[in-house]
C-alpha cells in the first residue's frame, strides 16, 4: 500500500503540458498583435487630429473606426465575402499550378544536364519579364474571364518556384544519391526521398517570395478586367469616389496575404522543424 501511495504522489498532471503549450500560444499571438494593434491606433489618433486641425481632407485619409464602420455595411451587404472568395479562388488556383510546374520543370531539369543548357537561356530570357506587362496579351488571347487571371497568377509564381528548386537541386549531396542507389533504391524512391527532402526548403522559400508577387498580380487583373474581387472593389471606389470602400478593400488585401503568408509559414515549421535557429535565436533572451 505505501508503495502505491508512492507512485500517486510521483504521478505528474496531464494538463500541465497543454496548459503550458496555449499560454505560449496566447504569449506569441499578443506579441504579434500589439504592432497591429498601434499602427491602428496611431493611424486613428492621427486621422482625428486631421479631422480637428483640417491639415487636409478628412475624406482622403478616413480614421480606421469610420472604415470599420463601412466595412460591417459591407459584410451585410455581401459585397465582402463574395470579393474575397472570388480573390480567394484566383489566388489559390493560379498559386497550386503555378508552384506545381515550376516545381515539376526544376526536378525535370535537375535530371538532365542537356535539359538544363537548354532551359536556361530560356529561362533567363523570359523570366525578368515582368508579368504585369502580359495581362493585356493574356486578356487578348484568352478573353476578359477568370482564365487570364489565373494564367498570370500562375505564371508570376512559377519563376520563383523554379529558380530556387532548381538551385535546391543543385545543391543536393550527389553522395546521398549514390548511397541511394547502391542500396537499390528506384528512380522514384531517389526523387521521393532524398531529392524532395532536400529541397523542400528552396521549395517553401520560393513560394514565400511568390506568394506577394502573386497578389500584386491578382490586383492588378482585377483591376483591369474583373467584376467581382477585391482589386474590383478598389477600381469602382475611384470611379465613384468611395474612398472608405477603397480603404476596406486595401486592408482586406493585407489580411488575406497574411492569412496565406500564416499558413506557408506553419507548413515550413511542421515540415521542417529541424531548421530552428539562426542569428536571432542566438543573440535573444
Amino acid at each position: 500500500m505505501e508503495q502505491i501511495k508512492n507512485m500517486d504522489k510521483l504521478k505528474v498532471p496531464v494538463t500541465t503540458v497543454p496548459l503550458q503549450m496555449n499560454t505560449e500560444k496566447k504569449e506569441h499571438l499578443a506579441k504579434r498583435m500589439i504592432p497591429i494593434l498601434t499602427f491602428f491606433l496611431a493611424w486613428e489618433l492621427i486621422a482625428r487630429m486631421n479631422m480637428a486641425l483640417e491639415l487636409a481632407n478628412p475624406m482622403f485619409f478616413p480614421p480606421p473606426s469610420h472604415i470599420a464602420v463601412r466595412a460591417v455595411e459591407m459584410i451585410q451587404e455581401g459585397i465582402v465575402f463574395a470579393s474575397l472568395l472570388s480573390s480567394t479562388l484566383r489566388i489559390f488556383a493560379g498559386f497550386i499550378i503555378g508552384a506545381a510546374l515550376g516545381i515539376g520543370l526544376a526536378l525535370w531539369i535537375g535530371k538532365s544536364k542537356k535539359m538544363e543548357e537548354w532551359a536556361t537561356p530560356i529561362l533567363n530570357m523570359i523570366g525578368p519579364i515582368p508579368s504585369l506587362a502580359l495581362l493585356p496579351l493574356f486578356i487578348i488571347w484568352f478573353g476578359i474571364g477568370e482564365v487570364p487571371k489565373v494564367i498570370l497568377i500562375a505564371w508570376t509564381v512559377f519563376f520563383p518556384v523554379l529558380t530556387n528548386t532548381v538551385e535546391g537541386i543543385k545543391s543536393v549531396n550527389s553522395n546521398y544519391i549514390r548511397s541511394a542507389l547502391s542500396l537499390g533504391a528506384s528512380e522514384r524512391q531517389i526523387y521521393r526521398k532524398v531529392i524532395l527532402p532536400s529541397v523542400l526548403p528552396n521549395i517553401l522559400s520560393g513560394a514565400q517570395i511568390s506568394l506577394g508577387l502573386a497578389f500584386s498580380a491578382l490586383i492588378v487583373s482585377e483591376m483591369m478586367g474583373a467584376t467581382s474581387g477585391l482589386g474590383y472593389i478598389i477600381v469602382d471606389a475611384r470611379n465613384f469616389f468611395k474612398l472608405s470602400d477603397m480603404y476596406v478593400a486595401i486592408i482586406l488585401i493585407g489580411i488575406e496575404y497574411s492569412f496565406f503568408s500564416f499558413i506557408l509559414k506553419q507548413i515550413d515549421r511542421r515540415m521542417l522543424s529541424w531548421r530552428q535557429g539562426g542569428f536571432s535565436q542566438a543573440v535573444e533572451k
